[in-house]
């Protein structure tokens, strides 16, 4: 296996992702707490862990052991993996999957914002950053999104690019340009 990493699309040819469709994964990632994670271990096998995960909007925030094996493969290859699934009291379902950058969260300021968000939003959680050294918290940018809904058994999926959404020349993250649904965008089913 060769240390050489091509960047490519994890889908071929995705959409731009439309505000009504970004209301609906954000309405989606705000109903749910767990996540699962694929991350690339450095002998090529992937690794897939479920974690809890609180959003801002489409980034999503986890916290994991800094001795972890999933921390030292994501410091190696940043692009992960993520799936959020919730089913609907009829059987239905809806889910989304994720093709994302990841990068530990340093700024002290930005630890205090997330902690505020989890005591509101997950009142029987404590803390949700490190006290010390022995945590990370993880931010995860998608580059792709593919929401997923299901109804009387079949299933119907669409594929978007963030990537797209990037204005030309500007150094904002795709995921930036959409932390919340737009106002003036009512959320379309997937």
């Amino acid at each position: 296996m060769s240390d050489v990493k091509t960047e490519h699309s994890p889908t071929p040819n995705p959409i731009p992702m439309p505000g009504g469709a970004v209301g609906a994964v954000v309405a989606l990632l705000d109903s749910c707490r767990l996540m699962a994670i694929g991350v690339n271990r450095p002998d090529g096998w992937p690794q897939v862990t479920t974690v809890g995960y609180v959003n801002e909007g489409l980034n999503l925030y986890f916290v994991t052991a800094r001795d972890s094996q999933k921390l030292a493969n994501i410091k190696a290859d940043p692009r992960v993996s993520v799936a959020v699934y919730s089913q609907a009291i009829n059987g239905d379902a809806v889910g989304v999957s994720m093709a994302a950058k990841a990068e530990e969260v340093a700024d002290p300021a930005v630890v205090e914002r997330l902690n505020q968000m989890v005591f509101a939003r997950y009142a029987d959680l404590r803390v949700f950053g490190p006290g010390a050294d022995a945590v990370a918290i993880v931010h995860l940018r998608p580059e792709i999104i593919s929401p997923v809904g299901m109804r009387d058994g079949r299933s119907k999926a669409q594929c978007f690019s963030l990537q797209q959404l990037r204005p030309e020349g500007g150094d904002r993250q795709p995921s930036e340009l959409f932390p919340h649904p737009r106002p003036d965008a009512d959320p379309e089913p997937f």
